[in-house]
């Protein structure tokens, strides 16, 4: 595989990891309200991981190729998103309850974070429109292995993008309490606002 189109996945993913959306809004609400926001993008991470297995095996073409089964992905993952955006409305500060334990509380929110990501229909589309253009079979690397290292070069870009927006928040709202209430808010708003948005969109096509 050539270079220039490492480069030029590189550059298109990097623009489209960049747009805000759910993933944004949950890294923003982890790190304002949890220890750390390593769990909450490992769940995102752990969604993508789920999805470049499925595209590495050739799953993703048959789901994709699936009106109903898109239909019933969207449903539920928009309905998860706006559920989780409504908890986040009612509860804008604070940690975990102390009476649960810090394993406990992470793996929740690992948990979520893959909700977030493995419901998301639009990293179903992503893997599936995009990662063809890049692919040559006549490279001489197997689809199986180009499909994989776009796969592990996407979750890596999310990776860094997540971290950095989520520890960001953390840091310039550590001491602005209202703020930090007000963004957690609207991260809690977007996730509720994409959800309606992706659920209103597959029921009206």
């Amino acid at each position: 595989m050539d270079t220039t189109t490492l480069a030029t996945f590189l550059a298109v993913d990097l623009l489209l990891v960049f747009t805000p959306g759910a993933d944004w809004a949950y890294a923003i609400a982890a790190g304002l309200r949890e220890r750390s926001v390593v769990p909450a993008v490992a769940g995102l991470i752990a969604g993508y991981a789920g999805y470049t297995l499925l595209a590495v095996a050739g799953l993703v073409v048959i789901v994709a190729s699936s009106a109903s089964l898109l239909t019933a992905l969207t449903v539920l993952g928009a309905a998860y998103l706006m559920w989780l955006g409504w908890n986040v409305l009612k509860r804008p500060t604070g940690l975990s309850a102390p009476t649960e334990t810090l394993d406990s509380s992470r793996r929740r929110v690992v948990l979520k974070g893959a909700g977030i990501s493995g419901l998301n229909p639009k990293a179903l589309l992503l893997y599936f429109s995009l990662f063809p253009q890049f692919i040559d079979p006549a490279s001489g690397w197997p689809v199986a292995a180009q499909t994989g290292l776009f796969g592990t070069l996407h979750m890596a870009l999310c990776a860094v993008v997540y971290l950095a927006v989520g520890v960001l928040a953390r840091t310039l709202l550590k001491t602005r309490p209202s703020a930090a209430r007000a963004v957690t808010r609207a991260s809690g708003a977007m996730m509720i606002v994409i959800g309606g948005f992706l659920l209103a969109e597959r029921l009206a096509g």
